[in-house]
């Protein structure tokens, strides 16, 4: 558990969040036993880290949603001024009950910046195909992402999309085609589908208190989301994704995507969805083609890795690389 927390602060660092790396050091360090909330921290039965159930996220989300709350003035101040662990300490013992509560359930981070390398292949596919996109995104959460052509999209030199979420990634590599985008549907699943209205704290929560950017991002996003009110499922995304790909669309091109969800679905999951993709690929034709894009973690330290098949004939290429919060992009189509 200690070696998950210390783990998941590197993480942060790396990601640009000092004061998330100074909490989880220190708690790493400083929880000992002898509450019901740090023997559940201290003998969690899982695999505590960022790969497994990630439980110094559940946990760092629990204290910052007393800070966005108003309900732990003293740990807010902290925040404010870098100094977090005296008084998250002080909040395990304050607040324990709502704390536990956090530790119920995984992150959804709602990651907006993973929308840059949707919005960048979303014009490369309406170059390729010239038709409009029905949307279906597996591990929705609240469906932030599948809202990416609501994105303005800043690149070296050009600049994509008008929407009131606004992106700028670090860019390297040749600028996509910009080319108008229509969507003609889009609906998304979750096992744990959030309401950006209802559930808006438990999606601020677990951004980062020190990256104020992020924040403003989601809240963005979250405005746009009460507007469109995409469909969510709650469903299983092998189950869901049988039903939503029967029949196939004509005169459209059907885009199914993830982006750092596949490593949360269980492995007979993943095969069903492959085998339901390949399956549904055999049936569409050049008026109402197929693609499967992924932002998903590959087992190498940089990044995440772009992939995209499309159908007919499912070609799979690289589109490049990401970083896992969209801070940076390498753009790199094979064709």
């Amino acid at each position: 558990m200690r070696a998950a927390f210390r783990s998941q602060a590197r993480a942060c660092a790396r990601l640009g969040s000092p004061l998330m790396e100074r909490l989880l050091h220190g708690l790493a360090g400083s929880l000992q036993p002898g509450t019901p909330l740090t023997d559940r921290i201290l003998t969690w039965p899982g695999d505590p880290g960022p790969a497994g159930d990630a439980l110094p996220l559940r946990l760092a989300a629990g204290l910052h949603a007393l800070v966005l709350s108003g309900t732990a003035p003293a740990l807010a101040k902290a925040y404010a001024a870098g100094t977090p662990l005296p008084a998250a300490l002080d909040a395990l013992q304050t607040h324990a009950a709502q704390l536990d509560r956090w530790l119920d359930h995984p992150p959804q981070t709602n990651e907006l910046r993973r929308s840059a390398p949707l919005l960048a292949a979303g014009h490369l596919l309406t170059a390729r195909f010239g038709l409009p996109l029905a949307l279906s995104e597996l591990g929705a959460s609240a469906g932030l992402n599948l809202l990416w052509d609501r994105c303005t999209l800043t690149l070296p030199g050009l600049t994509l999309g008008t929407g009131p979420i606004h992106l700028a990634p670090d860019w390297d590599g040749p600028l996509p085609p910009a080319r108008p985008i229509t969507i003609a549907d889009r609906a998304g699943c979750d096992l744990h589908p959030l309401d950006p209205v209802t559930d808006r704290l438990r999606l601020l929560a677990y951004l980062w208190p020190d990256q104020p950017d992020r924040l403003s991002r989601t809240e963005a996003a979250l405005r746009e989301a009460a507007r469109l009110r995409p469909p969510l499922t709650q469903a299983d995304a092998a189950d869901w994704l049988d039903h939503r790909l029967v029949p196939p669309r004509q005169g459209t091109l059907h885009i199914v995507f993830h982006t750092i969800a596949a490593q949360y679905f269980p492995a007979a999951t993943r095969a069903r969805i492959a085998a339901t993709l390949a399956a549904a690929g055999t049936k569409v034709t050049p008026t109402a083609p197929l693609a499967h894009l992924a932002m998903e973690a590959d087992g190498t330290p940089d990044g995440a890795a772009l992939t995209l098949t499309t159908w007919p004939g499912g070609q799979t290429e690289s589109l490049g690389r990401a970083c896992f919060h969209g801070r940076w992009l390498r753009w790199s189509p094979d064709r």
